[in-house]
């Protein structure tokens, strides 16, 4: 019986001809000798899959696998000095292709992964991680007297796990101001904590289709203002929708919007 590794069951899920018809066409393999685009590529994923710190990690990985070499569809393992070199003389354009390739195959794959809920718009993440710097060396990163700052608010896909927008901004600019600099695609589901339930925020979404789930504070009231009926469709959950008016008592405004009941 066949001793087939993890990584090389991992491999085997990608859409090889998909990754050889990009490699005919950036023509990369014109003047290679043995270590081609295909073996570079499992290099670069074995370094991943393994968290090497260098390339003699990558050269003395792959040859400890001498016998399952086979399974990765390369016939021998590199040494240091043609991983190094063919990481500085190949072009990089070829990896980029084959990275949103497999983000378009396995993206749509992903969706149908639901098991508890489906919904038909995408669903994206919204949030924010403050980064600390010193103060001496990065002066426009303000946040305290003592201690500089940025904080990173990023746009994440449910489906893929991969960020689709990231803005940078210092330590003391809040959630809500940081957010509206992010392109969210029309008809998404943001999902987000409280901190970005802010009413010109939610206009300002409302506007472009894009509804939020998220959580409010204790000072947020609403009022209903009336019930409209929906008719039925299939084995939908709801057939009404309320039309509130909600009111936070900091910001003193009231914006009508739409909430499901």
């Amino acid at each position: 019986m066949a001793n087939i590794t993890l990584f090389a069951q991992a491999i085997g899920r990608l859409p090889k001809e998909c990754i050889r018809k990009i490699i005919r066409e950036e023509k990369t393999d014109k003047h290679s000798k043995g270590y081609d685009t295909w073996s570079q590529f499992i290099s670069m994923m074995f370094c991943q899959f393994s968290g090497c710190d260098s390339v003699r990690d990558i050269s003395n990985g792959l040859n400890s696998a001498n016998g399952n070499l086979n399974h990765l569809g390369i016939c021998r393992a590199p040494s240091k000095s043609t991983v190094a070199y063919q990481n500085a003389k190949r072009d990089s354009g070829v990896f980029r292709r084959i990275f949103y390739a497999l983000l378009a195959h396995f993206g749509q794959q992903a969706v149908w992964q639901r098991t508890r809920f489906r919904f038909k718009m995408p669903i994206k993440l919204l949030d924010s991680s403050t980064i600390t710097l010193t103060m001496s060396l990065y002066e426009w990163a303000h946040y305290t007297t003592r201690k500089g700052a940025v904080k990173m608010h990023t746009l994440l896909d449910y489906d893929s796990l991969l960020p689709e927008f990231v803005n940078i901004t210092d330590g003391k600019c809040g959630d809500n101001r940081g957010a509206l600099h992010i392109p969210v695609p029309p008809h998404s589901v943001v999902v987000a904590d409280r901190a970005y339930c802010d009413f010109s925020l939610l206009d300002y979404w409302d506007s472009r289709n894009v509804f939020l789930m998220s959580g409010t504070g204790t000072t947020c009231f609403t009022h209903k203002l009336k019930n409209v009926y929906c008719p039925k469709r299939g084995r939908k959950m709801y057939s009404s929708t309320r039309l509130l008016s909600w009111q936070v008592s900091r910001q003193r405004k009231n914006t009508p919007n739409r909430s499901d009941a």
